[in-house]
């Protein structure tokens, strides 16, 4: 994470545009085609699985 970080050259006067340069870093640096459907249908499997473990989850608490 550091390597993150340091990899600017901001002196901490300069301010970021905000979260769009994080999801255009992520972006650019795995070459990943996000409007794919390929990827849309995977996304939409593992939030399916996601939610079924929080739910499975919030059941054992209580």
């Amino acid at each position: 994470m550091s390597e993150r970080q340091g990899a600017g050259t901001t002196n901490g006067k300069e301010k970021t545009s905000g979260i769009n340069d994080g999801q255009k870093k992520v972006q650019e640096e795995f070459g990943i085609d996000m409007d794919a459907p390929e990827i849309e249908c995977a996304a939409v499997v593992i939030q399916s699985q996601f939610r079924k473990f929080q739910k499975k989850k919030a059941g054992s608490q209580s």
